[in-house]
């Protein structure tokens, strides 16, 4: 059995290529709809944040013999509880992450290591930004931001019920919430930065398949600044940006 951490639309994908490969497969999200999406493509899997203490007892449960983690780049909490259960339950942990982009240097982006470095150069810049980080970290931003009245800070978020609580509890005003699922497509990007007069568009480094480019690309050519938040640092020990190089693994362990 492999137990596989999924984050992404590319996670979904390596984990049918490894299921079709002949191997049983466990996956596991933190959503009820991400877990509908992967039921519906065929594949087993469970729902809920887990600790590494759990994530151990799951592995014994199962017969467990090697974690898969292709969480998202940013799930820092996700990828520590996975490498320690793999450490304590002493078998093998394979990290997948999508590949990370390469950008030109161009004088209008601006790479940050951290939500709060980004929060400091937006309070330094001022005008209509754009923040297209996810709910998570909301309030990094709107505690320094949201106040200013120099700054309009605009969220770009999935429409779902909590996120919409938490941009109420937090201040956020209706009129400066856009709640869709995405991908977006670069003419459905413009026609955002136009309509809200963005100025700025805060994102973070996740990888092409997460449609990073086509925002970052789009602002630019519009002459928008990007604040661009660089994937945290984690030492993954194997770690693979291709399926093959997945699957190979897997091979030589089964």
């Amino acid at each position: 059995m492999i137990f596989m951490l999924c984050g992404t639309s590319d996670a979904r994908e390596l984990a049918l290529s490894i299921q079709a490969a002949g191997y049983d497969v466990l996956t596991s999200v933190v959503t009820d709809s991400a877990a509908t999406t992967l039921m519906e493509a065929g594949l087993s899997v469970r729902t809920g944040r887990l600790t590494a203490d759990e994530m151990g007892a799951l592995v014994r449960e199962h017969g467990v013999r090697v974690i898969v983690d292709a969480s998202h780049p940013f799930a820092e909490e996700a990828h520590r509880q996975a490498i320690t259960a793999a450490q304590e339950q002493q078998i093998p942990y394979i990290r997948y992450e999508r590949a990370g982009l390469v950008y030109d240097n161009h004088p209008l982006l601006h790479v940050v290591p951290t939500y709060e470095a980004a929060a400091k150069v937006i309070a330094r810049m001022k005008g209509s930004v754009m923040l297209t980080t996810g709910s998570k970290t909301l309030g990094v931003f709107t505690k320094r931001l949201l106040s200013d009245p120099d700054i309009r800070l605009v969220i770009r978020m999935l429409p779902r019920q909590d996120n919409m609580e938490k941009c109420a509890e937090l201040g956020v005003e209706q009129k400066n919430i856009v709640a869709m699922q995405g991908p977006f497509s670069r003419e459905l990007n413009e026609a955002l930065y136009r309509h809200f007069g963005t100025t700025i568009m805060v994102t973070k480094e996740s990888g092409k398949t997460g449609a990073v480019d086509e925002k970052v690309q789009s602002a630019l050519e519009l002459g928008i600044h990007v604040v661009l938040i660089a994937r945290p640092e984690v030492d993954f020990g194997t770690v693979f940006d291709h399926y093959e190089g997945v699957l190979t693994a897997l091979s030589e362990l089964f």
